[in-house]
């Protein structure tokens, strides 16, 4: 990137974002239920939970648009319910499918929003890291969903924030832009900037976040590194594989208990995705793909002592739809 994201002139001291016993409630509805969390300056925070689970009242307190029945906010030392043109000052923040006017131009709605900061970034350098000369004379509501979107991560970014709060970021994108956009968030924390992110997207998390905290039914139920989500305490004591197609499962257990005794049972995950609770030896995986090869299916991906961050989700928020 030729420009640096970053804004900030004060002393990097302190969390970014903190957050000590906060509760919301609506009503007879709690929606937050005392929840405490800290964000270091400079890192990828991801905040992750099914629909309900309270991410988005969380994060419009912090935001300052909604106050907490009880507990304390801090953004980036400020108070967002005493301080809250100071706070919106110093971040950004990406409103999903919103955020700007339905009839003005992607260029327009730039500039406009550039003059209302006091050091702006330029925004045709934003138009073209983010994509959008192609549609710079396009009003917003006759630009795609992933388009929307682009201009939106754009506006969040215009003033230099400090730290910044990005809904869904890549949801509607195609590929391209959803590479582009992770690659723009690595660059954020190269340069710094704080980053909130809520996704629905496991892999999206998985890959961009340094700290992950897990919601569900207003309280906090999990939170760490990617890695330390995702790894089992016990090294080497799962094995997790996807193939290009179906594998009969029963039959290819039996070839590998015949080789390895004790073996367990494998799993089906989902679709094409299976899992071995069987310590790992290199034996268990000869006989493993030996047994796929049996079946002409091929093992497309193995990992060992993995569970992807879906799966985490999954077991922790349970797997039934909710209302």
């Amino acid at each position: 990137m030729s420009a640096t994201f970053g804004g900030a002139s004060d002393p990097l001291v302190g969390p970014a974002l903190e957050l000590r016993d906060v509760v919301r409630n609506f009503g007879a509805t709690t929606a937050v239920n005392g929840i405490s969390l800290s964000a270091r300056r400079g890192e990828v925070f991801a905040l992750l939970g099914p629909n309900g689970a309270g991410k988005t009242t969380t994060i419009e307190m912090c935001e300052g648009f909604i106050r907490p029945t009880s507990g304390d906010i801090r953004v980036l030392g400020l108070d967002p319910v005493t301080q809250p043109d100071e706070v919106r000052r110093r971040i950004g923040i990406m409103l999903q499918g919103g955020g700007s006017y339905s009839g003005i131009r992607v260029g327009e709605m730039l500039r406009l929003a550039a003059a209302y900061n006091d050091d702006p970034h330029d925004p045709e350098w934003l138009i073209d890291v983010l994509g959008l000369e192609g549609v710079r004379n396009t009003t917003w509501r006759r630009l795609s969903g992933g388009q929307q979107q682009r201009l939106s991560l754009a506006l969040a970014l215009i003033g230099r924030p400090e730290l910044i709060f990005l809904d869904e970021p890549t949801a509607g994108m195609d590929a391209q832009s959803r590479l582009a956009v992770w690659e723009l968030i690595d660059a954020l924390r190269a340069d710094g900037v704080t980053v909130i992110l809520t996704t629905h997207l496991m892999d999206e998390a998985e890959a961009l976040a340094d700290h992950i905290v897990i919601m569900d039914k207003g309280e906090i139920v999990a939170q760490g590194t990617p890695a330390e989500l995702t790894t089992n305490g016990e090294t080497g004591a799962r094995v997790t594989f996807a193939t290009d197609s179906p594998l009969d499962t029963a039959r290819a257990g039996r070839e590998i208990t015949r080789r390895c005794p004790g073996a367990a049972p494998i799993e089906a995950i989902r679709p094409l995705h299976y899992c071995l609770s069987t310590v790992a030896t290199p034996a268990l995986i000869a006989a493993l793909t030996d047994a796929a090869a049996e079946q002409d299916v091929l093992v497309r991906r193995l990992d060992v002592d993995h569970r992807n961050l879906e799966e985490v989700f999954l077991d922790i928020t349970g797997r039934n739809l909710r209302s």
